[in-house]
């Protein structure tokens, strides 16, 4: 068969799965592209698509979707409703694939569901994916494999070295936000490496071991059924005890996020907690002044602690 090429806009998802999706791909034999660093010109063009309430987060992914346009054959945009059962995503999630075709109506899109509520599995998913590109069943199934046992050893090497930096005698900050906000060029890189100059270690609350996410989260709430933001209360109530401060990073006008962040505000106590909110990234050089100050009364209550 004709080699073709898919492009994967590295945002939103990207950051939870690329090792699945560029492994899949390369099992089978196909060529991916993946769309450069976020900048400027990419979230002008996702906010000039976007309406005005969209989240700092779509409009950038929306720019990233643009920027490959002409560059592939197909661009992955996963439509994902459930992935755990009785929870759910974010609706931007289950929505992703109709916004672009809606808003990008001449690109072509392979995309794959996820909906373990109606008993669409990941497995299920990417066969039918692989399928759909010209595959078998038996090749889609153990490109799938493969590729989900190269996601989980990369995630494995992501708690190794977590635990390293836990062992350092930096300040360390736990910072809660979604993968994709944390390490976005535009969000939350300028951020983390400004945190870094003052000399704090970061801690990624959404790496943790994942099989105890359910008791881990319901010691802060019992009732939050987002499946990311749960993962997120889980990272907090494994790490808290070991961390000087926690930083809240959102993008406006995340709905999920803003529930969590309230209630993570009311129930975490005895460690220093700051919610930051980016909308616009020209906002940023006033975020830093809070998170300087941040940083000072931490080491200040450090200090009259160490007395």
């Amino acid at each position: 068969m004709d080699k073709i090429t898919i492009g994967i806009p590295k945002a939103l998802l990207y950051y939870h799965y690329s090792p699945l999706w560029l492994s899949f791909f390369k099992e089978l034999g196909i060529f991916t592209t993946v769309s450069e660093k976020s900048n400027m010109e990419m979230l002008n063009l996702g906010s000039n698509l976007c309406i005005d309430e969209a989240c700092l987060s779509m409009k950038i992914f929306m720019g990233h979707v643009l920027s490959l346009k002409g560059r592939c054959n197909y661009i992955l945009i996963p439509r994902l409703i459930h992935i755990e059962k009785h929870e759910k995503l974010c609706t931007n999630f289950s929505a992703l694939y109709d916004l672009v075709k809606t808003l990008i109506p001449d690109i072509n899109i392979i995309n794959y569901n996820i909906d373990v509520e109606k008993h669409d599995s990941e497995l299920l998913a990417f066969t039918k994916m692989g399928v759909e590109l010209g595959f078998s069943h038996l090749e889609s199934i153990k490109a799938y494999k493969k590729a989900k046992n190269q996601l989980e050893a990369e995630y494995h090497l992501k708690q190794i070295k977590q635990n390293q930096l836990l062992e350092n005698q930096n300040l360390k900050i736990l910072l809660v936000g979604h993968p994709y906000n944390i390490y976005d060029e535009l969000i939350g890189k300028p951020l983390v490496k400004f945190l870094n100059e003052l000399d704090v270690t970061i801690i990624d609350a959404g790496i943790y071991p994942k099989d105890n996410t359910d008791t881990l989260a319901k010691a802060i709430s019992k009732s939050n059924y987002w499946t990311y933001n749960k993962e997120l209360l889980a990272g907090i109530n494994y790490y808290r005890k070991g961390v000087d401060g926690i930083i809240l990073l959102t993008t406006f006008p995340c709905g999920p996020d803003s529930l969590s962040n309230e209630i993570i505000l009311r129930k975490v106590k005895n460690v220093p907690v700051i919610s930051i909110i980016v909308d616009e990234v020209n906002a940023l050089e006033g975020i830093k002044t809070r998170l300087e100050s941040f940083v000072d009364i931490i080491k200040q209550r450090k200090e009259v602690s160490s007395r």
